[in-house]
């Protein structure tokens, strides 16, 4: 399978899949990352060193290919739809993917609910655009001190219906890879803490009865024989 994690900002795909995509490069899989807004120029206390601790993130991940977009930090909301969906369209298409994980769009990060209103209407290209790959899933991910602070009541709040199991090696990974962004960990009781994201998965591990997990809302799947 390829599987193509689309976030609006760099450590977004740690944050929401960081373990589960060292998991299933560790398994065989392809794993890529289409980052929007790749220089976070609003980003607080930005590192000068982002795209190097980007690199190695990612390199901690396994991950085999980064798609670099330069869309407006805390601005996505002023670009043109279709050239968001477009982009995206572009990194599916490049990289054949079969699986697509994107923000959840009740988030209270206004480029992270644009990046996701963009990815799924990219999702349907295979539908209309013949050499496609048909998308076999699309799913969610949470990314802790943006997606619980949901206050739009009239909104669904991501509700996890899939769990990953990974393992304390697996939240080591995770927090391996997080510390490479420098500044993105803080201190406890901030829910980008390595306190707060190891008890994170622990909760999502007794959720789902096993031995710690990433959780994520999957709202389509095709399997085929």
């Amino acid at each position: 399978m390829n599987y193509l994690i689309v976030v609006a900002h760099p450590d977004d795909e740690v944050l929401g899949a960081g373990a589960t995509i060292h998991k299933l490069v560790a398994q065989g899989n392809k794993v890529a990352v289409c980052i929007m807004s790749s220089n976070a120029d609003a980003r607080y206390k930005r590192s000068v060193s982002l795209s190097e601790d980007e690199e190695t993130a990612m390199r901690i991940l396994g991950v085999q290919q980064v798609y670099h977009a330069d869309f407006p930090n805390i601005k996505m909301n002023t670009v043109p739809h279709l050239e968001l969906v477009k982009y995206i369209e572009s990194c599916i298409e490049n990289f054949c993917a079969d699986s697509i994980f994107t923000h959840h769009p009740s988030d209270t990060n206004n480029d992270h609910v644009i990046t996701s209103y963009a990815a799924q209407a990219a999702s349907r290209l295979f539908q209309r655009k013949s050499g496609v790959p048909t998308l076999k899933e699309f799913v969610y991910m949470e990314v802790p001190s943006s997606t619980e602070w949901s206050f739009d009541s009239s909104s669904n709040r991501f509700t996890p219906n899939m769990f990953v199991e990974i393992g304390k090696d697996g939240v080591e990974i995770k927090l391996k890879a997080l510390s490479a962004y420098k500044g993105v960990l803080r201190q406890y009781p901030h829910p980008r803490s390595s306190e707060a994201i190891e008890g994170l998965a622990a909760y999502h591990g007794v959720q789902a009865g096993c031995n710690y997990a990433e959780a994520f809302e999957c709202v389509f799947r095709t399997l085929r024989g």
